[in-house]
């Protein structure tokens, strides 16, 4: 689609190209600007307004080529948000505006309604105060987690509590649960995503506040879960995976380990370890991980929570048995996770796994310069963010630099897809034993 803007002093037609201006979050964008003078300066600008109202913006300074024209994916930025050839840099690079509240995190609370940008491009290299300028030519694009045809059904059944999406089409298809971590609550945005790829997904509520106060949460939760959504009739009840992130990711491992209900195909654990055994309540189970919070740092107000599991245990009792898992399992980590030493857990597990005789089960990524919080493609980065802990708000340092974060993100995000196509759609049904 084009946006149009005249210069009445030259007659000529700015044109301003982007593809798609509806798509799924993980598609990249084609921007391209035309008729523009030979070598002009102008700033490409991304701003898009959250839910909570706050505003976030990315921009890249460009010069055109002799012909007027500049192509995002090709055309090196020289300054802004990003620098260099960055085909996605414009959403990556986000940031909350100056005079923003601190401590922000851009995500998606409603996922039945776009994110909504306006892509712009103005005349010179400029840093700030686009609200005040008048733009050469805008465009708007909206980013959806939910493709066309995608269902979302809440689900409040046998005490659990979630949502699920279904693919469009016939189904049945596999399908996955999906585990987020200690902040709690219900998201949904990474279920919808998946869904969107085909997998019957199961976003759970599983902790908040209230919950962890309350001691009824423990494994069989998680197995009627399970059973819940294995028994859907949109469901391959033979090919389901469990999906985790930080905390999330010790809930899959202990799952996959332990328990004689929970048989999946296979598990995706982001930035997680296997320290944390979930055996028991959840209260009991933070109840241990509270005992090791002396070893929690502060810096700049930040609170750095990765040594709370250093040094890695001996005691086989203090860690999840992951050479009794039977699946394939892919770890991916961030080098400079300052929440989980992640990296050091999936050193401790691949030596674990090899004495069992199952390390060929396990694939680990490991991102240099990546953070703990390794989301969906073209989220922003975020090295700290506010958090709730227990009564308490914080500001919890994840770790990471942009760049390198981003391209962890992209990387992982096309090899957790293929790894799930591989393990819940082509391969043939395990022999039982």
């Amino acid at each position: 689609m084009l946006a149009t803007s005249r210069t009445l002093s030259t007659r000529v037609w700015t044109l301003l190209l982007v593809k798609p201006t509806r798509g799924l979050v993980d598609e990249k964008l084609k921007v391209i600007v035309r008729n523009l003078s030979p070598r002009q300066e102008v700033t490409f600008h991304c701003v898009h307004q959250s839910e909570d109202k706050d505003i976030w913006e990315g921009f890249g300074h460009y010069i055109s080529d002799k012909e007027g024209t500049i192509t995002v994916g090709k055309d090196a930025s020289m300054g802004g948000t990003y620098k260099g050839v960055e085909s996605m840099g414009l959403l990556w690079s986000m940031q909350p505006v100056p005079g923003s509240r601190t401590g922000l995190r851009l995500r998606k609370k409603h996922v039945l309604s776009p994110m909504v940008f306006h892509i712009s491009v103005f005349d010179g290299h400029i840093t700030q105060g686009f609200s005040q300028l008048t733009a050469l030519v805008t465009r708007v694009v909206e980013r959806w987690y939910m493709a066309p045809g995608v269902q979302r059904v809440e689900v409040q059944e046998k005490g659990v509590k979630g949502t699920l999406f279904i693919p469009p089409g016939p189904g049945p298809f596999p399908g996955l649960l999906d585990l987020w971590g200690g902040g709690g609550g219900l998201v949904e945005y990474r279920a919808a995503l998946l869904a969107s790829h085909g997998f019957v997904s199961f976003a759970l509520k599983y902790l908040s506040s209230e919950e962890i106060i309350v001691p009824t949460i423990d494994v069989s939760y998680f197995e009627t879960a399970w059973q819940i959504l294995q028994s859907h009739a949109m469901v391959r009840r033979d090919r389901l995976a469990l999906f985790g992130l930080s905390f999330g990711s010790s809930v899959a491992l202990s799952m996959a380990a332990y328990s004689k209900i929970i048989k999946p195909r296979c598990c995706v654990c982001i930035s997680g370890s296997h320290v944390t055994p979930v055996q028991r309540t959840l209260s009991e189970t933070f109840q241990e991980i509270t005992k090791k919070m002396y070893k929690t740092r502060v810096e700049d107000n930040q609170i750095i929570w990765r040594d709370i599991i250093l040094p890695i245990p001996a005691d086989p009792s203090m860690k999840i048995d992951v050479g009794q898992i039977k699946c394939p399992v892919l770890l991916v980590n961030g080098g400079d996770d300052q929440n989980l030493a992640t990296v050091e857990s999936a050193e401790d597990m691949e030596k674990i796994m090899e004495k069992a005789g199952n390390q060929h089960l396990l694939r680990v990524l490991t991102y240099p310069g990546a953070g703990h919080l390794i989301e969906p493609p073209y989220t922003p980065h975020h090295r700290a963010s506010n958090f709730v802990l227990g009564k308490d708000k914080v500001v919890m340092l994840w770790g990471g630099q942009a760049k390198p974060h981003a391209d962890a993100q992209e990387d992982s995000w096309e090899k957790i897809v293929a790894f799930l196509q591989q393990h819940l759609y082509f391969t043939a049904p395990q022999a039982k034993l």
